[in-house]
Order: structure tokens, then sequence, then C-alpha cells
């Protein structure tokens, strides 16, 4: 069985997994860099520009981060009551925001990933 939360349990990646999965990686927390808050919509240039930490409290207080790390410049984005990332449409399970994606998103799971080039399919 397969738990997102142990990657031992994950299975070796294949793209049709993509298509063909209940994005169970879509439910796992997602670290975010400014130039994503910014693809997504959700910031512009001059406030990253202006504060950091300005900006992360907008974003905390319209419930699209739930923190901001200084020393990295992370923004953990935020997450549906039932885990799902916030972007992923609930009846469809696709994502909503594709072309625009944060960078972590497009990274997993070759190039960024607990466990490279393993994957927490479930299939729908």
């Amino acid at each position: 069985m397969v738990n997102k939360d142990r990657p031992s349990t994950w299975k070796s990646y294949d793209e049709q997994f993509c298509t063909k999965c209940k994005a169970h990686c879509c439910s796992m927390p997602v670290e975010v860099k400014a130039d994503d808050l910014i693809r997504l919509g959700l910031a512009t240039l001059d406030e990253v520009e202006i504060s950091k930490k300005k900006l992360a409290k907008r974003l905390k207080s319209e419930g699209k981060i739930v923190s901001y790390r200084e020393g990295t410049d992370f923004f953990m984005l935020a997450q549906r009551p039932n885990g799902d990332c916030l972007f992923l449409h609930p009846i469809t399970r696709f994502c909503t925001v594709y072309g625009k994606r944060p960078e972590t998103c497009r990274l997993f799971p070759t190039q960024l990933s607990a466990r490279l080039n393993f994957c927490p399919a479930i299939p729908k």
C-alpha cells in the first residue's frame, strides 16, 4: 500500500501516473519561492522586492500560505482541509494552474523528491 508520508512505499515513477493517478502528490506540502508566487499571480515583483515579510503576512491572512521562512526564502503553500493543494480541482483531480505551477511541482519526482524517480501514485 502506497503511503505518501513513507517514501519507501512509493512506486518507480512512470509518466503515465500523471494521467491515471488520484494526484496523491498534490496532497503533500509544497514549498515555493517568490518567483513561483509571481508566476501563480499571488504576488507582484514590487511586493517581493519591497518586503517578503509583508507579502507573507498578506498571503497568510488570505489563506494562500501557512508560513514563510526568511532564512531560506521559502513560502509554504496552504492546503485545503482534506490536505489537497489549493490548485487541485476537487473533482477532476487535475492541476488548475498546470502551466504556471511552482518549480517544486515541475521537478517532482524526477529532480526534487524525498525519493528521486519514485512517486506516491495511487490509481484512479
